[in-house]
């Protein structure tokens, strides 16, 4: 099963600083249809105007993972870590036991983000925070994995769960392949372009959910970026 969802469907706010689109139920969109995709919680399109950013708050028990689109996002959290993420590259937010952090665009322009939660498999452990360069020629034609808690993915950066998060850029015309295993999902977003998963056409911006299948064949209908997640 393939089911295309709608970048115009998404629940969302504007916030003037902030233009946000909710694949799942969060803050003020409810919607008992699409609360979760397994263990995949969150996934929003954010839209951060310059100079502006989200303030310290505190999370806990949850794997957030920020992938940037554009821009930089600048990372501040109260055990003391600091970093600035930049557009192709990941930062990973283990929540743990409890965390609080601030997340701004300290840029001259619009930063485009996709923050993905993933519930864990074990809650109550230590709080961390990581970031790592993940140049963009590196997953031209192919998926890479960016942050994973899978045995098989040791040059990711760690999560605390059964999940994987991986990338590709395709040129128009290409394809690239993506194998799911047995019982698994997988969500899938073109963050720019135009692509066919499978059978199944979708835009920049719109959400893919997979379940029941074993392989996807993903091709670009123009020059794309691909993000996706594969869950329990």
């Amino acid at each position: 099963m393939i089911e295309r969802r709608p970048y115009q469907e998404l629940g969302g706010a504007q916030h003037g600083w902030l233009d946000t689109r909710h694949h799942f139920s969060f803050a003020d969109y409810h919607d008992p249809a699409r609360m979760h995709w397994g263990h995949l919680r969150v996934w929003n399109d954010d839209t951060i105007a310059p100079q502006s950013g989200f303030p310290q708050h505190p999370h806990r028990d949850m794997e957030i993972i920020t992938y940037v689109r554009s821009g930089a996002i600048t990372h501040r959290d109260n055990l003391g870590n600091h970093g600035r993420t930049v557009a192709g590259d990941v930062q990973v937010m283990s929540a743990g036991t409890g965390i609080a952090h601030s997340e701004y665009n300290l840029e001259n322009e619009d930063t485009r983000i996709f923050q993905i939660w993933i519930i864990p498999d074990e809650t109550g452990l230590p709080p961390s925070w990581g970031t790592r360069p993940f140049p963009k020629g590196e997953r031209s034609g192919a998926f890479v994995t960016l942050a994973s808690g899978m045995p098989d993915d040791q040059d990711a950066l760690p999560i605390r769960a059964n999940a994987r998060l991986a990338a590709a850029t395709l040129q128009a015309g290409s394809s690239a392949e993506y194998v799911v295993g047995a019982g698994r999902k997988v969500y899938l977003v073109p963050a720019s372009g135009r692509i066919e998963v499978n059978s199944v056409e979708a835009e920049a911006g719109d959400g893919v959910a997979v379940r029941d299948e074993t392989s996807l064949r993903i091709t670009a209908l123009e020059e794309s970026e691909i993000v996706l997640v594969d869950v329990a």
